[in-house]
């Protein structure tokens, strides 16, 4: 398939209402006809850390297939991509629920909007999990990013998590440390692609409601993500594996600050259900035109 008749990409940022915020997102709605090769050279051409394909759809029953490409690989799940797509469908179709049929299997999705404002899509995860990081996982991950075991937050164990894709939860001690992100990135990389890893959910809590998240994710070619659904659904799970969730069950993620992205993720978690929701706003991006010589 040649660039003429490629079907259109869309640009979105998600986890914002504002244009300038979020992390972005490529969607395709009417991907049927593209085979692998063709959705990932559209994923690298766009450059965003994922974009969404959908590959089928029956719109009467508000159903969706989806697979997600970052520039270098297929991702199995990607949460800022997928409320970016259930967004763009709801802007197309109507609000109301979704149900996207994802590689890791099936996420149900709500949408809504407020009069005037930008659409919100709450995703529910794939049951998460939780597990305590081996004393080798951490090492080699520590050396990475150049911190130390001092750095981190002894209330808030280091732990492998997953919410459709698995993630090396670690959290700080301060917020200064957390800012000062300076890693290896192809030391990083390595150790993600040893054990299986997608991001790192690297994170500070400043109260029990209220967490700061980064992410790093060299193993899609991308240093940083400014927001992380999929790693907010894995910290849900890890939360209440520790049985440290607030006693509403809902918290929130302030991300993207320290790349000048601000986003805010929304998270919902039950002590006696291991699906997490994930909610945040979307708005399309204006595509600036390229000039022609």
């Amino acid at each position: 398939m040649n660039l003429r008749t490629r079907p259109e990409t869309l640009r979105y940022t998600a986890f914002t209402a504002d244009p300038a915020g979020g992390n972005p997102a490529g969607v395709v709605l009417d991907a049927a006809a593209l085979d692998d090769a063709a959705m990932l050279a559209t994923a690298a051409e766009v450059g965003y850390s994922e974009t969404a394909f959908v590959t089928a759809a029956d719109q009467a029953a508000r159903r969706f297939r989806l697979r997600y490409f970052s520039p270098l690989a297929e991702v199995p799940f990607c949460g800022h991509a997928t409320v970016a797509t259930a967004v763009a469908l709801a802007e197309r179709i109507g609000t109301g629920p979704l149900v996207f049929d994802t590689p890791v299997g099936e996420i149900a999705l709500d949408t809504s909007a407020a009069p005037g404002g930008a659409v919100t899509a709450t995703l529910t995860s794939v049951p998460t999990r939780s597990r305590p990081a081996s004393d080798a996982e951490l090492r080699a991950s520590l050396a990475a990013l150049h911190w130390s075991p001092e750095d981190l937050d002894p209330a808030l164990p280091p732990h492998v998590a997953f919410g459709g894709n698995e993630h090396l939860v670690l959290a700080v001690a301060t917020r200064e440390r957390l800012a000062d992100l300076d890693y290896d990135f192809d030391a990083l990389a390595g150790v993600m692609h040893r054990h299986g890893w997608t991001t790192l959910q690297l994170v500070w809590r400043e109260s029990p409601e209220l967490f700061h998240a980064r992410d790093p994710f060299p193993v899609g070619g991308v240093v940083e993500d400014p927001a992380t659904g999929a790693a907010a659904a894995a910290f849900g799970g890890y939360l209440r594996a520790l049985g440290d969730l607030p006693s509403s069950g809902a918290f929130t993620i302030r991300q993207g600050e320290d790349l000048g992205r601000p986003s805010l993720l929304r998270v919902q978690a039950s002590a006696t259900d291991p699906r997490v929701r994930v909610s945040g706003q979307a708005v399309a991006i204006a595509r600036v035109p390229r000039h022609r010589r």
